[in-house]
């Protein structure tokens, strides 16, 4: 395919290299396409393990993978902070500038410390902080998760499945568990498996002046009340809520494109509105599904495709949302989930995700073999 496409004077940047961002630029790369990939950290973190990573020591190394043995010069680490669809330039923090024919921006969401870990910083450094919290979840005799969708149900679950004797309170202010966009009896399995597990809920409640207590650090015998005045007593608090739209590098000069939550308008082409040369993909395009790693990549085959054959001057590719699939990984041990809009077997998406979180495949992807 390459062969066939002209590159003169093409250049298209990919802003964020997580799943959609990787997967865009191992496509172009694969399609003779110049590129850069922009990124604040120097490698790829797999994400979908990071709370593993939380709990079991030694576990966060193979959750990051060095960029530059992938991309090698086509890897840029920085904080873009502005966008210029005029002069087609992005600006990074320190105000190197970088030209784009084609702009892909993947910029993901951004949430509390070990759910997301979005700072520029080097692996080796990202490392450490996870060992850092697995001392402190060690030394917790008790801990509180607070939040009860996918991410807080399954920080619980990962928790209780490595220390079973520690008590693990899970806290949420709505009664039903995980994704609102999962079939209410996957929910409800997840509240069954939590519960077998040891988990102790409560449900329809908040945390009172959640600001003011210190997260991520064992306190001993911490109190904590809730919106309804009931009375907890942990160690250790792990936030699992505030996700939002990584939103800084565009939010300016792409205003009149913005969604209310911080994402882009896209067409079915994943377009951003208004420019057929900017592409939005993964958690920051405007897409009626869940956020999930498994769409982010869907996204970035569409974006290349449809810049690949803008230049070939044949017609895009539109990116049709399917039928829901999720899988929640409840310890290395347990798993529920559905695949297009139908529950799965509990062993399944313990074969197919709990066990070993897919780490796996980033590795293969990525070219590299895991430590």
């Amino acid at each position: 395919m390459g062969g066939q496409v002209s590159v003169d004077n093409v250049h298209v940047v990919v802003v964020g290299g997580g799943f959609g961002g990787t997967a865009a630029a191992q496509q172009l790369k694969s399609s003779g396409i110049p590129f850069t990939l922009i990124d604040l950290r120097d490698a790829f973190h797999h994400n979908v393990a990071a709370l593993r990573a939380s709990v079991k020591s030694g576990f966060a190394q193979q959750t990051f993978i060095p960029y530059f043995e992938t991309f090698g010069e086509s890897f840029l680490q920085g904080k873009v902070v502005r966008v210029d669809p005029v002069s087609q330039t992005v600006l990074l923090d320190g105000g190197k500038e970088v030209h784009y024919s084609h702009l892909i921006l993947c910029t993901g969401t951004d949430g509390p410390f070990p759910g997301k870990y979005n700072i520029v910083s080097s692996y080796q450094t990202a490392i450490q902080q996870y060992e850092d919290i697995v001392k402190e979840v060690q030394a917790a005799g008790s801990v509180l998760v607070v939040g009860g969708g996918s991410t807080g149900v399954e920080m619980a679950a990962e928790i209780k499945t490595e220390y079973p004797d520690k008590k693990v309170i899970l806290i949420h202010s709505h009664i039903a568990l995980a994704d609102p966009e999962l079939l209410p009896c996957v929910r409800q399995q997840a509240k069954e498996v939590l519960l077998e597990k040891g988990v102790e809920l409560i449900l329809g409640q908040k945390v009172s002046k959640l600001s003011e207590l210190e997260l991520n650090v064992t306190h001993k015998d911490t109190e904590i009340k809730t919106d309804k005045d009931t009375e907890i007593t942990a160690d250790l608090v792990i936030c699992c809520t505030g996700m939002k739209i990584n939103s800084g590098a565009y939010s300016t000069n792409l205003n009149e494109c913005l969604a209310e939550n911080g994402s882009l308008k896209v067409n079915k082409y994943l377009q951003v509105e208004g420019f057929d040369n900017v592409y939005a993909v993964g958690d920051c395009a405007n897409v009626k599904e869940p956020k999930l790693a498994y769409h982010a990549r869907l996204h970035a085959g569409v974006a290349v495709t449809n810049i690949t054959n803008s230049l070939m001057e044949k017609p895009l590719k539109s990116y049709e949302p399917g039928r829901v699939s999720m899988l929640l990984a409840m310890g290395h041990n347990d798993g529920v989930g559905q695949f297009s809009g139908v529950r799965l077997p509990r062993f399944l998406v313990t074969q197919g995700k709990s066990k070993d979180l897919l780490v796996w495949k980033s590795w293969k992807e990525m070219g590299q073999k895991a430590p």
